[in-house]
């Protein structure tokens, strides 16, 4: 699919209020494994757009909910590439990909915690440890091989 096509798909999203709760299941039955982690980071993308939103609303619920979907796409995209079986150095397109998006994502968080009240800022503390994590494991593995 085209980039543009993406980015209808979040604008979409956003318009009608966040991120539905199916998408991440339409991510998972993707077959191809590739296809199911680019899938993952954009439904991430997608639910930080819907915690910003839903933080400027008040809903901190809601926002605690975005956020543990920003972990578990996360999650589905290096299960997925691991899955893969191949090494990130040799087949680095996907790999490399997803490095980039997580550590765009890291930074948007980042950005998110700093507008937040300082009291609201620990729902934050957890996704971006976790999201460091696999960005961390998935730069390992394009500098030293399979991640471990």
């Amino acid at each position: 699919m085209t980039r543009g096509w993406w980015v209808a798909l979040v604008a979409l999203a956003w318009m009608t209020g966040g991120a539905r709760a199916d998408d991440l299941a339409q991510a998972r039955a993707e077959p191809n494994l590739e296809k199911r982690a680019r899938l993952a980071l954009a439904e991430s993308d997608a639910a930080l757009v819907a915690a910003r939103s839903d933080y400027q609303k008040g809903d901190t619920d809601r926002v605690a909910a975005d956020v543990a979907k920003i972990v578990d796409s996360v999650d589905l995209a290096f299960l997925s590439l691991n899955q893969t079986g191949k090494d990130p150095r040799k087949s680095s397109r996907w790999f490399k990909y997803a490095e980039i998006q997580t550590r765009g994502l890291l930074r948007k968080l980042d950005t998110f915690e700093r507008d937040m009240n300082f009291a609201d800022r620990p729902v934050l503390e957890k996704a971006k440890t976790e999201v460091q994590q696999v960005h961390d494991k998935l730069l390992l593995g394009l500098m030293e091989g399979k991640p471990k």
